[in-house]
C-alpha cells in the first residue's frame, strides 16, 4: 500500500464534494480516529458512503431525517470486514472533526487526517479493521512523519464536550502495540 497524490493505492475511491483546501502552508500532523454507524449500532450496506456524498435518504431510517443534510466527510473509512474505503484525497481538508481543539491548535481539520471506522462506541471492532487501521497508518505516518503516535487520537480527544468516539470498545494499547511492531 502506497500513497499517491494524496490517494492511497489499493483503497476504494468514493470522492466525497464535501472538502476545502487546508490553509497555505498548514502541515499535516495529526491522525483522528472516529467511528460511526448508519444507522446507529447497525453495520453493512452504503448508508456511510451515502452520507459522505450527500446522497443519504431520509425516508430510509428516521435517524436518517435528523443528519441528512450535514455536509461532513472523512478521509477514509474501514468497514468492519476491512475493506479501505477514501472520499478525499489527503492533500485536501476533509470535513470530520467540526468544532475541535488539540494542544491549543483549534480547527483540526487544518492539519489532520480522519479515518472512520464502521463501528460503535460499545461494539468491539474487528481484527480485520485493526489490521487495516495498522497498515493504513504506517503508510500516512511514512508520507506524514509529524503524525507521531502522540498526535494519533480520537474524536474524543479533540472535541471532549461533544464527542466519544472511537469509543471505549476501541483498544488503544492493541493498536499502538501492534503499530509499533510488538
Amino acid at each position: 500500500m502506497q500513497l499517491i497524490d494524496g490517494w492511497v493505492e489499493g483503497a476504494q475511491r468514493v470522492p466525497s464534494p464535501n472538502f476545502n483546501q487546508r490553509p497555505a502552508g498548514e502541515a499535516i500532523d495529526l491522525l483522528v480516529i472516529h467511528n460511526i454507524s448508519l444507522p446507529p449500532e447497525q453495520f453493512g450496506g452504503n448508508y456511510i458512503e451515502c452520507f459522505f456524498q450527500n446522497k443519504l435518504a431520509a425516508e430510509d431510517h428516521p435517524y436518517f431525517a435528523t443528519i441528512c443534510d450535514l455536509k461532513v466527510s472523512s478521509h477514509f473509512l474501514i468497514k468492519r470486514d476491512g475493506s479501505l474505503l477514501q472520499f478525499v484525497s489527503c492533500g485536501d481538508r476533509a470535513w470530520h472533526a467540526g468544532a475541535s481543539e488539540f494542544c491549543g491548535r483549534r480547527d483540526c481539520n487544518d492539519f489532520s487526517l480522519g479515518i472512520e471506522l464502521e463501528g460503535s462506541d460499545h461494539t468491539p471492532y474487528e481484527n480485520e479493521q485493526y489490521l487495516q487501521l495498522v497498515a493504513l497508518t504506517r503508510v500516512l505516518q511514512k508520507h506524514f512523519p509529524k503524525i507521531i503516535q502522540e498526535r494519533i487520537v480520537g474524536h474524543c480527544h479533540i472535541a471532549p464536550d461533544r464527542k466519544t468516539d472511537p469509543g471505549e470498545s476501541f483498544d488503544w494499547t492493541r493498536y499502538f502495540s501492534a503499530l509499533n511492531g510488538e
